[in-house]
């Protein structure tokens, strides 16, 4: 398998990152066809690509939100219909961006490093499958850009 090309500089924009990363990671999950080994590289990818806290996947199982593949500290394992980010951007069908976590009603806790965070909705067949998460350490990282490309990556699985 070839290897992932990240360039990145103090000179280059978050939105460079995305736009170089983005053919590569559809180039492998279209060669892949089990989801489960899709969304571990693909979390590998982005958190090697950021450096974010943590990057993972959470796989609709019933009635909640099962852990999937992910790069990071321990997670929680399972989070239920429209609670917290995870459970709130699955019941609302929608990314969600949260600049600071503390101010989100309901937020689950399962690191006390986390500070922001996004959440993408990620469908399959036109059938909502689950939902990326991705923390932050840090306060307001994550904007329109993170949406727009972490958007198009959970659709290159289609």
């Amino acid at each position: 398998m070839e290897r992932l090309k990240i360039e990145q500089s103090s000179r280059t924009s978050k939105e460079d990152v995305y736009q170089s990363l983005l053919p590569q990671i559809k180039a492998l999950v279209q060669s892949e066809p089990d989801l489960i080994a899709s969304l571990a590289n693909i979390a590998a990818v982005l958190k090697m690509a950021f450096g974010f806290l943590w990057v993972g996947f959470y796989l609709v199982k019933g009635e909640e939100l099962v852990l999937g593949p992910f790069q990071g500290p321990i997670a929680c394992t399972r989070i239920a219909y429209g609670k917290g980010v995870c459970g709130t951007a699955w019941k609302e069908r929608r990314t969600i961006i949260v600049p600071d976590v503390e101010q989100f009603p309901g937020h689950i806790a399962c690191s006390s490093e986390s500070k922001s965070e996004i959440v993408v909705p990620l469908s399959i067949n036109n059938t909502l499958t689950g939902v990326l998460d991705i923390d932050s350490n840090q306060l307001d990282t994550f904007d329109a850009i993170d949406a727009k490309y972490l958007e198009a990556i959970c659709n290159s699985l289609q």
